[in-house]
């Protein structure tokens, strides 16, 4: 193209250093800038190129007042837009009803999932008499669920960073439901066994993503009460659903096949929810549907969102998705090591599920629906958990500015002392003339620091990894739920074994082995996080915000 070739521009101001041109009026608001002025703080740095990119004014899309012709020398290089600050569109700008709608109904979407895994197990009496199976394959019903929350986020939960949150929700709202169906009409365990791993392959995103959607609409100094509710709907969801189910269990007419119906009628009553309130949330995949419709409008093919040239191809962009999350988390020593710690305790969570049923029936007797009850223990140590993080945003808002994302860690620390002291409590009251009542006293202080740990991994790794807080995520959740997986297989053995009584010693003995862990991050965080290049281009990328 000539050098002498001229565009139709509109111009709005001058500001000393730099050029604001207001381009193709009538179209949309958002500012554009050359590949050299882009910010690259949600690029992935295992994706960026490295051509060089030529250096450009910056430019500001609007609706213009007065025509002058400017001279175009770069007619072919991209011109990458990006939300002005405060525009509307931008997720984290929603309004404040907009954000909690889409937080609470994100955080149902944890809950029907978390439920989903302990309800399951209420079912076992009436589940092996129809289908003629033992309890040990009914049990790995439950470690299968588990098994596809840990392995599908590997490509979900990155996949939805480059195509969005929203298409997934009503991806996994659907599968789910068609699986209680499939289970609700088994007639056979192999086909119970297979659909809950499906199962579980679709309602992993309501975990992983549900993260991930919170860091894209809240900032960080205000995710903490957003992560509380999810942390709740994840921990305490679990107790939830067999509260009831235990009951459905004992009727005769209901029975396990009716607990799967009631689960599919609440998802359907979710998937309605969806279209009404869950918007998109990731503000690239917004900005590339704008960049579309500009270049629709305008005719102007060098209008574009930065995710539009990252130049991948569909092979590369699944491995990146496939990858990135294990890259992390054998790379990034904050995933690595609150991941195995996190990956333990949810062992151990899941052991509880799935022993609660032989320990209070064994020891004092309960009956089915007895056991269910039980389970409000997981809620009740949720709750606890909520009402003390109203104490961690308080240290979080108070130091985080000296002490940086560590400032999530403050309680976490104590969480480190509760686990195995829950552990020991629950261990040593395994006995018919300890009351009942001693047992879950150890099961809240267990799910009280639980609660507390998940809350941090969630919180603490969103901080310190940003858009990239669904991949660290994934890497964290594969560890834990292949914990979930394992640990409920030898469960029944294990106790069998060592007795209630030493077995759950054992349990706490490992967990004051890992109590380090938080204390290390606390202290050495900063330092440690200086050696991460995705950590590190969310920092500064922060850094420059504030200036």
């Amino acid at each position: 193209m000539k050098n002498d070739q001229r565009n139709k521009t509109t111009v709005a101001s001058l500001s000393p250093g730099a050029s604001t041109i207001f381009v193709e009026p009538e179209v949309e608001d958002v500012i554009v800038k050359s590949a050299e002025g882009v910010r690259e703080s949600n690029i992935d740095p295992m994706l960026l190129s490295s051509s060089k990119r030529p250096n450009s004014k910056e430019y500001n899309v609007k609706e213009g007042v007065a025509e002058i012709e400017v001279e175009s020398t770069e007619q072919h290089d991209p011109l990458y837009i990006e939300f002005e600050q405060g525009d509307l569109r931008n997720p984290i700008n929603f309004s404040s009803s907009k954000k909690w709608a889409i937080t609470a109904l994100a955080c149902f979407s944890t809950l029907l999932a978390s439920s989903n895994a302990s309800t399951y197990n209420l079912g076992f009496d009436s589940m092996m008499v129809d289908l003629n199976c033992t309890e040990f394959q009914a049990t790995v019903g439950l470690s299968l669920y588990a098994l596809g929350f840990g392995i599908v986020p590997l490509v979900t939960a990155s996949f939805s960073e480059e195509v969005g949150r929203q298409p997934l929700y009503y991806i996994s709202a659907t599968g789910v439901l068609l699986m209680y169906i499939a289970i609700a009409l088994a007639h056979n365990i192999q086909t119970v066994l297979i659909a809950r791993f499906i199962q579980g392959a679709f309602g992993s995103t309501w975990a992983t993503m549900v993260g991930g959607t919170i860091a894209d609409i809240w900032q960080s100094h205000e995710r903490g009460l957003p992560m509380s509710f999810f942390a709740v709907a994840a921990v305490g969801g679990t107790g939830f659903g067999p509260i009831y189910a235990g009951w459905v269990e004992m009727n005769p007419r209901l029975q396990w096949r009716w607990i799967q119906w009631i689960q599919m009628i609440i998802t359907g009553f979710y998937l309605v929810l969806v279209p009404l309130i869950m918007k998109e949330t990731r503000s690239s995949i917004i900005l590339m549907r704008i960049a579309k419709r500009m270049r629709k409008e305008t005719g102007n093919p060098r209008y574009r969102a930065r995710i539009e040239d990252e130049g991948v191809k569909l092979s590369t962009l699944i491995w990146v998705s496939c990858t990135r999350p294990i890259h992390l988390l054998t790379t990034e020593p904050v995933v690595a090591s609150f991941s195995i710690w996190i990956g333990f305790v949810w062992g151990v969570f899941y052991c509880l599920i799935e022993s609660v049923g032989s320990v209070f029936r064994t020891v004092h007797g309960f009956s089915t629906g007895q056991v269910g009850t039980i389970f409000v223990t997981f809620v009740i140590g949720s709750l606890l958990g909520f009402s003390t993080n109203f104490f961690q945003e308080h240290l979080y808002r108070e130091n985080y500015r000296t002490r940086g994302p560590e400032a999530r860690l403050y309680l976490t620390c104590c969480a480190a002392i509760l686990v195995p002291c829950g552990m020991f409590i629950y261990a040593w009251s395994t006995f018919t003339h300890v009351p009942w009542i001693a047992l879950t006293i150890g099961m809240t202080v267990f799910l009280y620091g639980t609660f507390i740990i998940y809350l941090a991994v969630f919180t603490y790794l969103a901080d310190c990894y940003g858009p990239f807080a669904s991949s660290a995520l994934a890497g964290q959740s594969l560890c834990r739920n292949l914990a979930a997986t394992v640990f409920p297989l030898f469960t029944q053995q294990m106790y069998a074994k060592l007795s209630y009584k030493w077995a759950n010693t054992l349990f706490g003995c490992i967990a004051c082995v890992l109590m380090p862990i938080p204390f290390i991050l606390f202290f050495n965080g900063p330092r440690i996080r200086s050696r991460s290049k995705f950590s590190r281009a969310v920092m500064q990328s922060l850094q420059l915000e504030r200036k």
